[in-house]
């Protein structure tokens, strides 16, 4: 089976006639509203980013998880992702440990290093040990997953010596996926530790991380981990609308906004029309369309990757209204999962 689910960044609504706070204040509230509408549509999961930037509220999003905890019943609760590198492993875990407790079990989390990297200097930290932030934390991290009491000693964190870290969770060990881009050395890195990959494809034709997929697949086989709990996840943009052409036409000029905002700051051209089109296309990377259409395409990048297990969508991004985004969750849940999933 295919798990299909939702990621959000938690994009503030940007109407002028209102007060930032009361756009934040209803664009968090409309987002536990799409949260709940998940739960009772079906889908699996649902996941919060992390980011430190003024178009987002997902800067706490363990205190989102926490509010999703206690109005959902069923759906799982991922940070998507968790920027390990600028946190202490102790205190992520106590807040993954409490919120694995209040929601009885349905916490995940994907660690990675962040695309964006407002955490770093934020935190006080320096881009020159990008990497290796990561690879220390992560390690520990794991530590507290397993060991009850922690002995340990790096560069980036005061030593521990015998101290215990409560509260302990629910599940043992609380799932971790590690999050990565377009990095071949963050594939062997999830292979080599045995964890679940999230492949974030938010652009070009997915099928062309399938040589980084197999490095991730190689590496878990040479470090001896069970080939059956090997998993592959992909995060895409997309959205689902009752037919593809209404898809496309609202998904794109949000879109093209978004993405030109952030291509300015990275150095890439603006979007266009002739730049996007292709990316809806067959082998393009976009998830829009009707129900049957994005199904389709769900499973052709799982045959062009060698077999997925999740696939997140990724719609606030595309400036989408509410109403747009929940008639979507309902449409993923009710008609592309078993659409996806049928024998």
């Amino acid at each position: 089976m295919i798990e299909l689910g939702i990621d959000s960044f938690a994009a503030v609504k940007t109407e002028e006639s209102r007060t930032r706070a009361h756009n934040s204040m209803e664009s968090l509230e409309e987002l536990l509203e799409r949260i709940v509408r998940a739960d009772e549509s079906g889908l699996h999961l649902f996941g919060f980013g992390e980011h430190h930037r003024e178009e987002y509220l997902d800067s706490a999003n363990t205190i989102i998880m926490a509010a999703a905890a206690a109005r959902t019943r069923q759906i799982r609760l991922v940070s998507a992702v968790t920027v390990l590198s600028a946190a202490d492993p102790v205190r992520v875990y106590q807040q993954f440990a409490t919120l694995d407790l209040i929601s009885k079990g349905r916490v995940e989390m994907v660690a990675g290093r962040g695309s964006f990297i407002d955490a770093f200097p934020l935190f006080g930290l320096d881009m020159k040990d990008y990497d290796e932030l990561f690879t220390e934390k992560m390690e520990l991290f794991l530590k507290i997953q397993k060991e009850g009491r922690i002995t340990w000693s790096g560069k980036f964190r005061p030593a521990m010596n015998d101290q215990p870290v409560y509260p302990r969770s629910f599940q043992n060990p609380i799932p971790v996926w590690l999050g990565v881009g377009g990095t071949p050395a963050s594939f062997v890195r999830a292979g080599k530790m045995g964890l679940p990959l999230m492949v974030a494809v938010i652009g070009g034709e997915t099928h062309r991380f399938r040589p980084l997929v197999d490095m991730y697949r190689n590496a878990w086989l040479q470090a001896g981990h069970p080939e059956s709990e090997m998993k592959v996840g992909l995060h895409s943009l997309g959205y689902v609308a009752d037919t593809t052409h209404n898809a496309i036409e609202e998904f794109y000029p949000g879109y093209a906004e978004s993405f030109t905002k952030i291509g300015q700051e990275r150095g890439w051209p603006p979007v266009t029309r002739s730049r996007f089109d292709p990316l809806v296309r067959e082998k393009g990377a976009l998830l829009v369309g009707d129900a049957s259409t994005v199904a389709e395409k769900i499973l052709r990048h799982s045959e062009a990757l060698g077999g997925i297990n999740r696939v997140t969508f990724q719609m606030d991004s595309a400036l989408l209204s509410h109403e747009q985004m929940l008639r979507s969750i309902e449409l993923i849940g009710k008609e592309v999962i078993s659409l996806v999933n049928r024998d």
